[in-house]
């Protein structure tokens, strides 16, 4: 999985109330304080990083809720 890589990348885009190594892999990314504005820079940070477009069906709320959920989406991306 590619969750190292998605902690490096919040870290840097989503300026997040707590540190990101305090969080589980399946943390709630919005109760840690990501916002729709910081999804945003943080789903183009993903694209950019992991070459990939995000399709219509994973833009939302659920793809970019933990970590794991995140790293499963890029996952699904780069196999499909």
């Amino acid at each position: 999985m590619y969750t190292e890589e998605i902690r490096e990348i919040l870290a840097k885009h989503a300026r997040l109330a707590v540190d990101v190594k305090e969080l589980a892999d399946n943390s709630n990314l919005y109760q840690a304080g990501l916002t729709s504005l910081t999804t945003v820079n943080l789903m183009l940070a993903i694209e950019d990083h992991f070459d990939i477009e995000f399709p219509d069906s994973l833009l939302g709320r659920n793809t970019f809720g933990s970590i794991e959920a995140i790293s499963e989406a890029v996952e699904e991306v780069l196999n499909s």
